[in-house]
Parts: C-alpha cells; structure tokens; sequence
C-alpha cells in the first residue's frame, strides 16, 4: 500500500458509540494475553478467521480511543515523506511557522529540487520532543507556585 492517507476518517455518533463500547474489550484482551499474532473471528462467517499482528491490534486500539473521544484518525506510515503543507497541516500550525521549524533545524527534512520533504517519522519525533518540553515546563510552573504558596 503505497496511498499516505492524511485526510482523518471523522466518526459519527455510531461511530463513537461502537469505538467506545470495543475498546475496553481490546484493551482487555490485549492485557490478558502476550501471543505475538492474534486471531479474529469474523461473526458472521467463522470460517473467515483473520490472522493479524500484535502490532496491528495494538495500533487498533489507539485508532479506537481516538474514534471514541470524537477525534478524527488518519494512518500514516512512518517512512512516508509529505509536503510542508501536508506536515504543518499534522502539527496544526500554518506552513510559514513549519518553514521556520525546519530552518532552524528542530525538524529533519530533506530537498527534492526546491521543494522540501519531512519524513513522518521525523515529524513524529518532533511532537513527542515538543510534549516532553511542554510537560517539564508545566511541572516547573506548578512547583513554583507551591513554593509560592499559591497552590
């Protein structure tokens, strides 16, 4: 499967109904059994076992927290490479604020003629060194206002 799927799948209420009611029972198997592969039964048609990944079941299980919050999904492949607009669209900000990322080298890219390329991978480290900074700034605040008295 070479298409990058960016545009979110949004759920509606049945969506967010069913999303919600499968998540606490894959969650459950998840945590009660470690086998590396994890047969699905087809209701409908028990001869129709699927034989998937523990990953994938585990990626499910993410897709469905989000779908059960309301929150729109989209895959993307961590190797895929997208456009500026494509990443600044992910990272919710506007494409000149993205430029000014990658200029200063707080994200990897690459050029293709003129055009830059982000690696999703590398947009993904991004976030997650961009929340760990938000987090250690909060906490720093919070200690300082119990210093303070004011909490």
């Amino acid at each position: 499967m070479t298409s990058l799927a960016l545009a979110p799948i949004q759920p509606d209420e049945s969506d967010i109904n069913t999303a919600a009611e499968a998540l606490p029972h894959v969650k459950d198997y998840l945590a009660t059994h470690t086998d590396s592969v994890i047969r699905l039964v087809v209701a409908d048609d028990p001869e129709g076992t699927l034989i998937v990944p523990r990953g994938a079941v585990e990626l499910l299980t993410r897709v469905l927290a989000h779908m059960a919050a309301g929150h729109g999904v989209s895959v993307v492949p961590a190797h895929a490479e997208l456009t500026t607009q494509q990443a600044a669209e992910l990272l919710k900000v506007s494409r000149p604020f993205l430029i000014g990322l990658l200029d200063q080298g707080d994200i990897e890219y690459r050029k293709v003629g003129k055009h830059r390329r982000i690696r999703a991978q590398s947009l993904m480290a991004y976030l997650a060194c961009d929340d760990q900074e938000r987090r250690q700034a909060a906490d720093e605040l919070t200690r300082l206002n119990q210093d303070m008295g004011l909490l």
